[in-house]
């Protein structure tokens, strides 16, 4: 039998059993498709050695006028603005402490201190700075004291923390995500309660990691309702979230169901200052909204549009269907005058707006059931809104993406596209997501655009995870999918910044499609990449096929090892169902690149079965490679 030519369609699809898809891919990892071919993913490097508080839910990168790229980050715990590679911790501050209304305690042989501070109003996981404290007494000195701190809530008026060696900051004992303290052990000596001028300076609560649903005590942060209302509070959604968009060189952001802040870049005061709720400003008028779903700015209009918010006439009670806007060019004045462009619309079909997303010519805002279209009218009127398409899903505040005027997202078990009309996006791995993907924190799903290879990126969390594990991406201009695992928590596409920057679980941000290797380890591994056919027949009936001879085609372009090397496997089935019975490695190694790219010329196999699969597989560093039409040699072999 003459060699025969292994072509398959593009991108993977798992939407039926591997046997009827033959001639197509059905697994793979890493890898993306690319003028009809699979190739391997591009490798991820480290923006810096500095990690921050995880998990990172948000980045937005903008550019000073000073010409300064930054990022704003917000995560779990805290938020921060990146400039140079170094994470400022700009978390806004909820209350300050009048001097002498906190105490200390100690135990002897024990780092914990117990704080009590009456009607504190802290959560588990919040931040807390302590200034004018005096020693303890004995090793508990004021210099251990008077620094910041992460605490355990006790009770409504006492939480404790883990002292530590004095002038650490957080930022220095940030390992990986994860603070790391070196503790500081109590003496007998240490009876004293800290003095009293002990102010607590106390930052905004923390929020969840993970979507947490339930009722009961713990179900929520501490102070959310009346001592003793536990037993009848219902929290469905409490994971932290932010909105983050940038009005010129100024940093707006919000806490998703929580506060509304702003970074003024040009105080220049990065590492000492803190962001400033928008209602406190110098000049803010007393409409300004308090509370937000999402805030983001009209960059056609340059309006502050606050999403889930507050009414004028009933500042901090949130109406989740209701969209603020605040007068042109003004981050300040939000009442509605005659005389100003302010003003609200409220939305009438769903219970609440669970994103927005701009694109070049309107806003495009998902509630829980519908979409609406949002588009600058100019006075007297300002913004109208309209009801594009109901019974649409989202799956969550951060699940859809704009690419000039189109919208993609991921709904709650469909794809969609938005380009004057709402349509479902044909899907060949949509059972294989959504049954692998743990639905009770489907608010975690992260919507990234790779524009440089025209990709859509969604990370979700697999069945059996709670954070993003896996991804699915859907190149827009070629039609294809194409599966993985990956954790990312949050991205940014290209554009101030030289590549893709992409958020991992372990605190630290990675620029990727830069390099080969997988960068977060040093020194860099490899990225182990894979994609695997569906079956093949070639002989009819009961006839089996003998395997002699595998011709590859491949190119190594971008390797920058001396012989990278690429893994062939073949496999052989007798029945569809069955186990695969033969399976043949064989390596494929470049001998040269010029004139004209060498390798492994042919491959010789013994596999005899009714139908054979083939999988292309990398698993050291400093490999690229893209398959093209390899071939075997195969010849009918009789019946049995």
């Amino acid at each position: 039998m003459a060699l025969t030519k292994l072509q398959f369609r593009p991108g993977v699809n798992k939407e039926t059993t591997s046997y009827s898809n033959e001639g197509g891919w059905f697994d793979s990892d890493k890898v993306r498709f690319r003028f009809g071919f699979p190739e391997k993913l591009g490798g991820w490097t480290r923006r810096s050695d500095y990690s921050f508080l995880q998990p990172c839910r948000a980045l937005h990168s903008y550019v000073t006028l000073a010409g300064t790229a930054q990022i704003g980050i917000g995560t779990r715990y805290k938020f921060y603005i990146d400039e140079g590679g170094f994470p400022y911790d700009v978390t806004p501050i909820r209350a300050t402490t009048a001097a002498g209304d906190v105490t200390f305690s100690a135990t002897n042989g024990s780092s914990t201190i117990t704080a009590t501070d009456t009607n504190h109003g802290a959560a588990t996981g919040d931040f807390v700075t302590f200034s004018g404290a005096v020693s303890l007494g004995g090793q508990i000195t004021a210099n251990v004291l008077n620094q910041e701190y992460q605490i355990d809530v006790t009770d409504e008026n006492t939480y404790t923390f883990t002292a530590r060696t004095a002038g650490t900051s957080v930022q220095d004992i940030t390992e990986n995500g994860v603070l790391n303290p070196v503790a500081v052990t109590a003496d007998g000596s240490d009876t004293g309660n800290g003095g009293s001028s002990v102010v607590g300076t106390y930052q905004i609560n923390s929020g969840l990691g993970v979507v947490v649903t339930g009722t009961g005590w713990g179900s929520s942060t501490w102070g959310r309702g009346t001592w003793g209302s536990a037993s009848t509070s219902t929290v469905t959604n409490t994971l932290r979230q932010w909105g983050i968009d940038n009005l010129g060189e100024d940093l707006l952001f919000n806490v998703r169901d929580g506060g509304i802040f702003y970074w003024d870049t040009s105080a220049d005061q990065l590492g000492t200052d803190r962001a400033t709720a928008l209602s406190s400003l110098p000049g803010a008028d007393a409409t300004t909204p308090t509370i937000a779903k999402q805030v983001l700015v009209s960059d056609n209009d340059r309006h502050v549009i606050a999403f889930g918010c507050d009414p004028e006439n009933n500042i901090g009670t949130q109406d989740p269907l209701l969209i603020r806007f605040s007068d042109q060019e003004s981050i300040t004045t939000w009442k509605t005058e005659v005389t100003n462009t302010a003003g609200d619309i409220r939305i009438g079909s769903g219970s609440e707006i669970v994103a927005a997303v701009e694109t070049r010519n309107q806003i495009l805002i998902f509630t829980d059931i519908s979409l609406h279209s949002m588009q600058y009218l100019g006075p007297p009127f300002t913004f109208g809104v309209s009801q594009i398409a109901d019974n649409t899903t989202i799956a969550g505040p951060n699940a859809a993406t704009a690419v000039d005027d189109t919208v993609y997202w991921m709904g709650n078990g469909d794809f969609y596209v938005y380009t004057g009309q709402t349509q479902k996006i044909p899907c060949t791995v949509r059972s294989y997501v959504f049954n692998n993907m743990n639905t009770s924190q489907m608010n975690l799903v992260t919507c990234s655009l790779n524009s440089t290879f025209s990709e859509v990126w969604w990370f979700y969390p697999s069945t059996n995870s709670n954070e993003n594990d896996s991804y699915v991406i859907y190149n827009y201009l070629e039609n294809n999918w194409a599966i993985g695992t990956l954790a990312r928590t949050a991205w940014q596409d290209r554009g101030l910044l030289r590549n893709p920057l992409g958020a991992s679980p372990d605190g630290y941000l990675y620029f990727h499609e830069d390099g080969i290797n997988d960068g977060s380890t040093n020194p860099p591994s490899a990225i182990t990449s894979y994609v695997e056919s569906s079956q093949l027949s070639i002989g009819e009936g009961n006839n089996f096929v003998f395997l002699s001879r595998l011709i590859p085609d491949l190119t190594f372009d971008n390797s920058v090892t001396d012989a990278p090397v690429v893994n062939f496997t073949l496999q052989t089935r007798n029945f569809p169902g069955g186990n695969y019975l033969q399976t043949n490695q064989s390596a494929v190694t470049q001998s040269a690149t010029t004139p004209v790219e060498q390798f492994t010329d042919q491959a010789f196999v013994r596999l005899r079965g009714r139908s054979f699969a083939v999988k292309v597989e990398s698993d050291t560093t400093d490999v690229q490679w893209k398959l093209g039409t390899p071939r075997v040699d195969a010849r009918a072999d009789g019946r049995r």
